[in-house]
């Protein structure tokens, strides 16, 4: 059972999100993104998804966010599971990933990014 929108602790949101997205970091981001770190077409592949997931969540007009990124993380599944698509239960073969699974590792690294440290800002002029 679901509870409204406006009965749920941000705090409890938040922590859903990241849930989330521990989960796609640890059946796909670790050893997708180490493999993508050695293969240069599945580096470039994944630069392209993420660009296209950034530029679907407003990325070039707003921050990307936990939460965002865990939503579009829960739709592609969402969307997946309609069309019988099943994750595989084995060892990923990243030599060939299908386009699914590309996505999700950019979202995985879009999260990745999230938690790197920012810049400290500069100085006024």
């Amino acid at each position: 059972m679901r509870a409204p929108f406006h009965q749920v602790s941000p705090r409890t949101l938040i922590d859903a999100a990241r849930s989330t997205l521990s989960t796609l970091s640890a059946t796909v981001g670790t050893d997708g993104l180490a493999a993508a770190s050695t293969r240069p077409g599945l580096l470039a592949l994944v630069d392209q998804h993420a660009a296209a997931v950034r530029e679907s969540l407003g990325g070039d007009r707003r921050p990307l966010t936990v939460a965002a990124l865990a939503g579009y993380t829960e739709g592609i599944r969402a969307a997946a599971r309609e069309h019988d698509w099943q994750q595989p239960t084995e060892t990923i073969d990243w030599a060939a990933p299908d386009w699914l699974l590309t996505r999700l590792l950019a979202v995985s690294a879009l999260a990745r990014s999230l938690d790197s440290p920012r810049p400290a800002p500069l100085p006024p002029l």
